[in-house]
C-alpha cells in the first residue's frame, strides 16, 4: 500500500490563525474557554471557545459565503500557501468534514426548498470547491463527532487506492442556537470549565474552529510525519449514549494499529477525544484499557478548544501531529484527580518525550468510533 505523508496543516481557532501560533498557545497553556454572555445562542451563561466577529482570518467577505464557509477557505488558503499541493489538479481531492455546517440559517426563517439547499452540506462544499477552482467534485463527511477523524481515514484510503495522490481535507464548525439547545437538553454542557477524565467532570464545553491537513503520496512533499493507520466501529448500543463496556472503540484501535503494523508498545501518545462527559470519558477508559495501552501517556484538548464537532478530529490531530514533530506530550487541561474505574496515564503537565507513534481516537452520537495512528519518521 502507498504510504500516505502530512504535507501541510493549519488550525484557526480563538488561540491563533495557524498551526504554529496554536501549538505555541497550547504549550504557554493558553485556552480559548471563557464564559460566554450571548442571548442570541442562549439564555444563560455558557462556556464555551467562540471565535471574535472580527476574525483576521475571516478575510474573505464576499456575501456569497456564511462565515462556516469563511472558515473553510480561510484554513484551506492557509494550508496550501505552506504545501506546493495544487488543489485544481484532477488527481487532488478535497473533503470537507461538518456535523451541522450551516445550521444556524434555519433558526430565523421560514422553510422553504431554497433554505433547504442553502444549509446543505454539499452546497457549502461545491461553493468551496468552485473558490479554488477543484476539479473534481468535492466529498463530504458527515459523521457526527467523528467526521474529522473519518474525512482523514478517506483521505487516506482514496490515495492509496490511486483515484488520487493528494487528498486536503478540512473540518468546521460553528456554535448556534441550534446546536447548543441541543446539548443543553441531554444537559450535556458543563456550567464551569470543563474536566476531561476528572472526578468532578459534569459535562462539555463547546467550541469554534476549523483545522486543515493536506495528505499526499508524494515523500518529497512530506513534514516528516505519516498517517499509517486508521479503523473505524460503531456500538449499535444506543442513539446518543456510548458503548458501556468501551469493546467497540477497542476495535477500532486494534484495527487501526494492525493497519499501521505496529503493537501497543510502539504508541507513544494517545490523544483522546475526551469529551468531559460521565459516560464517553468512561467508555474511552475502558477502551484504552481493553487495548493494554493504560500507560500509555494520554491527554484531552478539549480544555483548550471545546469541544469543536467536526473539526475536533481534524484540529485534534494536528495538534498531536506537532506533538510528534516537537517531542512534547502536553498536558490534560482541567484534570486533577482520576476519575474513570480503569485508571489512565493522564498527562499533568508539559512533558518531553521521544515520540514515534502517537493514538488519536473519536467517538460520536450513534456510537461511532474512529483511530488513527500518526507516525514520525
Amino acid at each position: 500500500m502507498k504510504d500516505v505523508f502530512i504535507v501541510a496543516d493549519n488550525i484557526i481557532s480563538p488561540l491563533g490563525v495557524s498551526s504554529a501560533e496554536n501549538f505555541t498557545g497550547l504549550t504557554k497553556g493558553l485556552t480559548g474557554i471563557q464564559q460566554q454572555h450571548a442571548p442570541a445562542l442562549s439564555d444563560i451563561p455558557f462556556y464555551a471557545s467562540l471565535l471574535s466577529d472580527t476574525h483576521e482570518r475571516l478575510a474573505e467577505k464576499n456575501s456569497s459565503y456564511t462565515k462556516f464557509e469563511q472558515l473553510l477557505i480561510a484554513s484551506v488558503s492557509s494550508a496550501l500557501e505552506n504545501s506546493k499541493i495544487d488543489i485544481r489538479d484532477k488527481k487532488t481531492i478535497l473533503i470537507i468534514s461538518s456535523t451541522k455546517g450551516n445550521i444556524s440559517l434555519v433558526e430565523n426563517a421560514t422553510i422553504t426548498p431554497q433554505l433547504k439547499n442553502r444549509v446543505a452540506l454539499h452546497t457549502s462544499a461545491n461553493l468551496v470547491a468552485a473558490y479554488f477552482h477543484c476539479t473534481n467534485t468535492p466529498v463530504v463527511v458527515s459523521n457526527a463527532c467523528i467526521s474529522g477523524l473519518l474525512a482523514i481515514i478517506t483521505g487516506r484510503r482514496l490515495i492509496q487506492s490511486g483515484q488520487y495522490d493528494h487528498a486536503v481535507v478540512v473540518g468546521a464548525d460553528l456554535v448556534s442556537k441550534f446546536v447548543l439547545s441541543g446539548f443543553q437538553s441531554f444537559q450535556a454542557i458543563s456550567s464551569s470549565p470543563c474536566k476531561p477524565f476528572d472526578a468532578a467532570r459534569d459535562g462539555i464545553n463547546l467550541g469554534e474552529g476549523a483545522g486543515t491537513v493536506i495528505l499526499s503520496s508524494n515523500k518529497d512533499f512530506s513534514q516528516g510525519i505519516t498517517v499509517t493507520g486508521g479503523a473505524v466501529s460503531n456500538d449499535a448500543n444506543h442513539i446518543s449514549g456510548p458503548s458501556r463496556t468501551g469493546e467497540e472503540l477497542c476495535q477500532a484501535i486494534m484495527k487501526a494499529m494492525q493497519d499501521a503494523a505496529i503493537s501497543k508498545n510502539d504508541i507513544g501518545l494517545i490523544s483522546a477525544h475526551g469529551t468531559a462527559t460521565v459516560y464517553n470519558d468512561e467508555m474511552e477508559a475502558l477502551a484504552i484499557s481493553l487495548a493494554g495501552l493504560q500507560e500509555v501517556p494520554v491527554n484531552s484538548l478539549k480544555g483548550y478548544y471545546g469541544h469543536t464537532l467536526g473539526a475536533a478530529g481534524i484540529i485534534e490531530s494536528v495538534v498531536a501531529i506537532h506533538s510528534l514533530q516537537h517531542n512534547l506530550i502536553l498536558p490534560s487541561m482541567g484534570f486533577s484527580q482520576q476519575g474513570v474505574t480503569k485508571v489512565l496515564n493522564v498527562s499533568r503537565s508539559l512533558q518531553t518525550a521521544s515520540l514515534k507513534n502517537c493514538l488519536k481516537t473519536g467517538s460520536g452520537f450513534g456510537g461511532c468510533n474512529a483511530a488513527v495512528i500518526f507516525n514520525r519518521a
